[in-house]
């Protein structure tokens, strides 16, 4: 299952808190989507709730709702992210890899 790092927690929460009448129920939904290139990719949006059958992980107070095909794609990633000014990047590492 995905981990999500304290930082990362921290980030989400700040972007679904900036979204406008996000719910209780609101967090990050993750889905996978295709590059022009073809290859795997992934989209991040605010949600405010889990579509049917999507994977919930909640972490750190977070909750970051995964499609079907993001789940699979990210089962053994760490989610974290990194601070730069006034935006952040967010990156995904394999679970043995040091951050």
């Amino acid at each position: 299952m995905l981990t999500i790092t304290r930082e990362a927690a921290d980030a989400i929460d700040a972007v679904v808190r900036s979204a406008p009448d996000a719910p209780e129920t609101a967090g990050l939904r993750i889905t996978r989507s295709a590059t022009p290139e073809g290859e795997a990719g992934l989209e991040m949006s605010v949600a405010d709730g889990p579509a049917a059958g999507d994977a919930i992980v909640e972490a750190e107070g977070t909750t970051v709702y995964l499609e079907t095909e993001a789940a699979e794609l990210l089962d053994d990633k760490v989610l974290d992210a990194h601070l730069h000014g006034d935006h952040v990047h967010f990156e995904l590492r394999d679970q043995d890899q040091p951050g």
